[in-house]
């Protein structure tokens, strides 16, 4: 975790197939809490670093990080560090489209279970907003999820993270994606999400 913390020891670590390796060992020890936290870290480094070598290596990366934070939804310290290694996959386009719905729920689910924690917070509304910017697939599952409405998610968000700058923009980026699409502007219309939209701006301002 250390090496990946360095561009060019990252680079130097994918190039020497440290990836199957990674996946493997994440998922002979899904069950342990420190090889999880450790390992999705290293995940979000050569996700997130400029220089991909290998992308196919790093889709296969996507249902063992999904598993990962399945298992440690309850664990917020896992799950914060799950969900960055999910955002930044996304952003390198590493999901396919039977990935969005399944992913959009599990975010979903890892932001009911862990709405205090502001990293995690972030991580989930911008990889939400990655998924949102790809497919309507994610949109309407944002919205239709049997446990609740994603909507009422981002304002229970917002609300306990208000004065957290980095937490209220991720929200907004996300709001941002969610209006491309009329069923999801008729969802937040009916849910009065221009009050909070106000709410935010002003909020913003003052600030």
């Amino acid at each position: 975790l250390c090496l990946c913390s360095s561009e060019v020891a990252a680079d130097n670590l994918r190039k020497a197939g440290i990836i199957p390796d990674l996946l493997s060992v994440l998922t002979n020890f899904i069950h342990n809490e420190k090889i999880c936290l450790s390992g999705c870290g290293v995940l979000w480094s050569l996700a997130a670093s400029e220089n991909i070598v290998d992308q196919a290596l790093l889709r296969a990366a996507v249902p063992v990080t999904s598993a990962v934070l399945q298992e440690h939804l309850q664990n917020g310290t896992v799950a914060e560090s799950a969900s960055l290694a999910l955002w930044a996959l996304s952003l390198q386009g590493c999901l396919t489209e039977d990935d969005y719905e399944p992913t959009t729920a599990l975010l979903l689910d890892a932001l009911r279970t862990n709405p205090e924690r502001p990293v995690l917070v972030k991580s989930v509304c911008l990889a939400l907003a990655s998924l949102l910017r790809l497919s309507e697939i994610s949109a309407l599952r944002f919205i239709t999820d049997s446990k609740g409405s994603g909507i009422d998610l981002i304002k229970d968000s917002y609300r306990f993270h208000l004065d957290d700058p980095e937490v209220v923009e991720s929200i907004y980026l996300l709001i941002y994606e969610m209006v491309q699409y009329d069923e999801v502007v008729l969802d937040m219309l009916s849910q009065k999400m221009e009050e909070l939209l106000s709410e935010i701006k002003s909020h913003i301002l003052s600030s």
